[in-house]
């Protein structure tokens, strides 16, 4: 049935409703073209930042305080009257070799002013601008050693692609880094990393091994190059991945095709950003560092009769991804994509039928380019009901002699998603909201393993460490680690909550049965963040976001419980290791942190080039209290990557995540008053595809 019928009680409309913006948008709408149009007039027409040319580097919504906003929004869902809160953009900008930070009010977009002006003196750099990395990339065949490299390796120019890798941080000049190094390590720079693309689109599986180019951004220059070893360069043959490149059609069974039927149409309701979906109501947002933001996601209580919060804002915070190859060419490689790239950078049009089902609607974007000026980035997020097949809840009693009773509901979801597409990997980001009160966090990683050149051409070949994985001749996919960290401001049923840990503990019997042990619950209640730090591998237990003050009726306190999905790694690299001292907060899957509107990225505001001195693995030594209290959750999906030969010339999905469960939220199973399907009202009762539809 559709998941409407299952709540009669939120709403009766059953088609999508998509309208613009009103004209007092919501204070966590994402900044709109007006907006970003408004900001960068105000910007470049301020007397703050003279010198030219100035490029903008991010520009985001500076959110409100969130006690205004959560007044803002109870109003709002009594109908009350409301005052507009203050509109607000964040800039930061290059310019005479600076970052730039500006504030812009942009309540009145006709008259917007900057309010103030700072230079950040610390360490790291803003966000890679995409117009720089294609301005870097074109830099290499105009230069002569770079031709000759080129030349002696017997590829044609014109096959060659080059891209803008960040060089990280490794401490100051030592017997690890090269004189020349030394020198450009203060300045904002990025390695060209080349290859050669030819007959295949893969141009990845093709890589120039041995040649580094370096490229000083604020000049756009080269400013050193080395070819320190020549390898061959892997064949094109059999690295496509294009229907009609990638060899024979598939020899097996296919797949019937199937398709989702909704008779009745969507049963969800998007009204400007915000998603009503069953007992579900959220905002969806969008920033060109963390991609997808949910804000104000708070669901229906049936028993109660009310509405009820349980995240105020969430998003990706960063990803990080550091590869294990020692080697000139490979040891900078220790990605921070979010702060280096910018996940909504990245964010490229959805593919309807492959990315996301016949059933989904889309959402645009829009972020400002290098100029300023709004980019428009079309179907950038899908949402869509999920009808899989998998059982919402179902009981089978035999117990009775003259009957058998089977009670059985569908499960049905409602996935908000996100591809990004940065560089070599693809990340399938999905939010799913389950009607159990459930939000579903899922990593899926696809796309094409970075690899490197090698001499060798069969496995037995390899006596030492290879730091990766032969997957074709001449062509070693190198050991990494994905670490993706989430920053969920939770709101369990209000604004102050606590952390709990329910440890399982083993206890010998002493009740003079015959038996001898049996496990029992530990609570813990984190007093501060310290406490809160957790390896989810170290020790069986159960943790949960409670609110202390809130209980049910048997007087438990409500909450909700983070459970982990799968990838759950850590990293395991030395505590001095530069990019572990840059990444402190992947050695621990979760942390809590008292909530700090300004603590919104893992590795730092400046993550380029960051040297560990900001970020959650500084703000969390503070230990600051967090019991009953506003606190933010960071969770992070870890995944070791072995790659393998079934992963090449393009990979499987593999998913990870996690998952924020009711406990002791509701008075008992939210589910327990839907309705059973009904088959004999199926639109199409003799069709396979009927189901699709209950």
């Amino acid at each position: 049935m559709p998941p409407l019928a299952m709540f009669p009680f939120i709403f009766v409309a059953l088609s999508i409703l998509t309208t613009a913006a009103s004209t007092h948008p919501h204070p966590l709408d994402p900044l709109s073209p007006v907006e970003l149009t408004a900001v960068r007039a105000a910007v470049l027409a301020s007397p703050l930042v003279p010198a030219r040319p100035l490029t903008f580097h991010y520009v985001g919504l500076d959110e409100p305080d969130k006690p205004d906003v959560l007044s803002y929004s109870e109003a709002r869902s009594s109908s009350s009257s409301r005052a507009a809160l203050p509109r607000r953009a964040f800039v930061i900008a290059r310019a005479g070799g600076q970052s730039h930070e500006l504030p812009v009010d942009i309540t009145d977009a006709s008259a917007p002013s900057v309010l103030s002006h700072a230079v950040h003196h610390g360490t790291g750099f803003p966000m890679l601008t995409l117009d720089e990395q294609f301005a870097a990339v074109a830099l290499p065949p105009r230069h002569a050693p770079f031709v000759e490299s080129v030349r002696r390796r017997g590829v044609d120019m014109d096959d060659v692609l080059c891209a803008a890798f960040p060089v990280g941080w490794f401490g100051d000049a030592g017997s690890s880094e090269t004189e020349s190094e030394e020198k450009v390590r203060q300045r904002r720079v990025v390695k060209l990393l080349c290859f050669v693309a030819g007959a295949t689109a893969n141009f990845y599986a093709r890589p120039l091994e041995g040649v580094t180019l370096v490229v000083d951004l604020d000049r756009m220059a080269i400013v050193e190059y080395r070819d320190r070893v020549v390898y061959p360069v892997p064949k094109a043959e059999g690295t496509d991945y294009r229907a009609g490149k990638a060899g024979a059609p598939y020899a097996g069974h296919e797949a019937a095709p199937g398709v989702v039927v909704q008779p009745e149409g969507r049963g969800f309701h998007i009204d400007g950003h915000f998603v009503r979906w069953a007992n579900w109501e959220f905002h969806v947002g969008f920033d060109m560092r963390a991609g997808t933001v949910i804000s104000l996601a708070s669901i229906h209580d049936a028993d109660a009769g009310a509405r009820r919060r349980v995240l105020y804002r969430g998003f990706v915070s960063e990803v990080f991804v550091p590869y294990m190859d020692p080697a000139e060419e490979w040891y900078y490689r220790t990605f921070l994509d979010a702060g280096e790239y910018g996940l909504g950078l990245w964010a490229f049009p959805l593919q309807p039928g492959g990315d996301c089902p016949a059933n989904a609607a889309y959402l645009d974007g829009y972020y400002a380019g290098q100029d300023g000026k709004p980019v428009e980035n079309k179907n950038m997020i899908c949402v869509f009901e999920r009808y899989a097949g998998d059982v919402a809840w179902r009981h089978t009693e035999a117990g009775f002699p003259d009957r058998l009773i089977t009670e059985v509901r569908p499960d049905v979801s409602l996935v908000v998603r996100m591809v990004v597409s940065c560089g070599n990997y693809d990340y399938i980001l999905d939010w799913e909201f389950k009607t159990s009160g459930s939000i579903k966090f899922v990593v899926s990683l696809t796309g094409l393993l970075e690899v490197k050149g090698t001499d060798y051409t069969h496995a037995d070949q390899i006596t030492q460490d290879a730091h990766g994985t032969l997957v074709a001749e001449n062509t070693l996919a190198v050991y990494h680690d994905h670490y993706i960290t989430y920053h969920l401001d939770v709101d369990v049923d209000g604004t102050n909550n606590s952390f709990v840990k329910n440890i399982i503990t083993t206890r010998r019997n002493t009740a003079g049965t015959p038996r001898k042990s049996y496990w029992t619950v530990r609570r813990e209640v984190a007093e501060t963040e310290a406490d809160a730090q957790v390896d989810v591998n170290a020790a069986p237990a159960d943790m949960l976001i409670v609110n202390p003050n809130k209980r049910t009726r048997m007087g438990n306190e409500v909450g909700y419980r983070v459970v982990p999905g799968g990838a759950t790694a850590a990293s395991v690299l030395d505590d001095d290791d530069y990019p572990q001292l840059r990444a402190s907060y992947s050695k621990k899957q979760l942390w809590v942190t008292p909530y700090n509107r300004d603590e919104k990225w893992a590795p730092g505001l400046y993550a380029d080039q960051s040297t560990g001195d900001d970020g959650l693995g500084v703000w969390s030594g503070r230990n600051r209290g967090i019991r009953n209290e506003d606190i933010v959750l960071w969770y992070t999906v870890g995944i070791h990557h072995i790659p393998y030969q079934d992963d090449f010339p393009v990979m499987p999905t593999v998913s990870g995540g996690f998952e924020l469960r009711p406990a002791n939220f509701f008075e008992r199973n939210p589910l327990l008053k839907t309705r059973p399907p009904m088959r004999d009202q199926l639109p199409f009762p003799n069709c396979s595809c009927a189901s699709d539809s209950s």
